[in-house]
């Protein structure tokens, strides 16, 4: 099979269209005739040297892909050869074949088509894990959103709304502002121009934000903690703005406020599993019934992965950009 490789860490231009050997999938896992990947950050990070694959994954970026299961490993049960689905995977979503295990499988939602349903795995399980599962978000509450013209932040302010939260979104222009705005934003941020804590809490009568979903860490710590309303939940997904920052646990305990960091990519089996399960469980039924949607910037074919990452360093993207075999 074809699979984009990394022979050596660099810019996009390191990322090459190659032929390598086909997997075979083992125990629990069934072998996916990729329809379509799409592009995370992550991938950018592991194509630069700096965010290598968990042991055992596959070598190739991608983490998540749709297409078509070919073939069966021992002890799989739930899914036959056939079946469209779409997948959340710990590598190897730019190829033409990958092998899954079968907890991280999903069927595609009704009403989706199998290549759009590439840009669903990573954004509903990263979405529905940290917002709902670990911060709980509740109806009524105040969700900030930062980078909400994201792939992330897209699929994060239709959730919100959909259990009938209150959502601010930071973005860095008004066209992106506005697309968030279609979504269901109530309070858009122009973080170029304003300062999300003094808008946050304007908009919200001096309260701040229940819950917060943040991708930038370090520069954005301390700002995000004064942000926070009392029993606030900050959720750190991404480490755009730096790793080391000083927080202040003194404004914190008076808040009665709690601060957590994932990541999907290293999790057990079993706990990725979990949220696969729980996702399709909450998530997929509001797909099917049009209340959340894929947003998808556009599609490029896999050998063009260098121009799409190019995309995504640039912020040039509203929502998920997509790779195709």
């Amino acid at each position: 099979m074809y699979a984009i490789t990394i022979p050596e860490p660099g810019g996009p231009e390191a990322l090459v269209w190659a032929e390598v050997p086909d997997p075979v999938p083992g125990e629990g896992e069934v072998l996916v005739e990729v329809a379509a990947s799409a592009v995370n950050r992550a991938d950018l990070l592991q194509r630069q040297g700096f965010y290598n694959p968990p042991p055992g994954a596959s070598p190739y970026p991608g983490l998540e892909c749709s297409g078509r299961v070919v073939a069966l490993g021992p002890g799989v049960s739930g899914f036959s050869v056939g079946d469209e689905v779409c997948a959340l995977l710990s590598g190897g979503g730019y190829a033409e074949k990958v092998a899954v295990p079968v907890g991280q499988l999903l069927p595609v939602p009704e009403g989706v088509d199998l290549v759009t349903a590439a840009a669903l795995p990573e954004v509903t399980c990263t979405v529905w894990s940290n917002v709902f599962m670990i911060a709980h978000l509740r109806p009524g509450e105040t969700l900030l959103v930062h980078g909400g013209a994201s792939g992330i932040g897209t699929m994060a302010i239709q959730l919100a709304k959909a259990v009938g939260a209150r959502v601010a979104v930071t973005a860095g222009s008004k066209e992106k502002l506005q697309h968030c705005a279609e979504l269901g934003a109530d309070i858009l941020i122009d973080y170029r121009e304003q300062d999300f804590v003094a808008e946050l809490r304007e908009a919200t009568d001096g309260a701040g934000a229940d819950v917060i979903l943040d991708i930038m860490g370090a520069k954005y710590l301390d700002r995000n903690v004064k942000a926070l309303a009392v029993n606030g939940r900050l959720a750190v997904i991404g480490l755009q703005g730096g790793v080391k920052g000083e927080l202040n646990l003194g404004a914190l305990l008076n808040k009665r406020a709690a601060v957590t960091a994932t990541s999907l990519r290293g999790r057990p089996l079993t706990e990725k599993a979990s949220i696969v399960a729980a996702v399709r469980e909450h998530v997929w039924p509001l797909i099917a019934g049009g209340h959340v949607k894929p947003v998808v910037d556009r599609t490029l074919p896999m050998s063009e992965a260098p121009a799409a990452h190019r995309v995504l360093e640039e912020s040039g993207n509203v929502g998920k950009v997509l790779l195709t075999p």
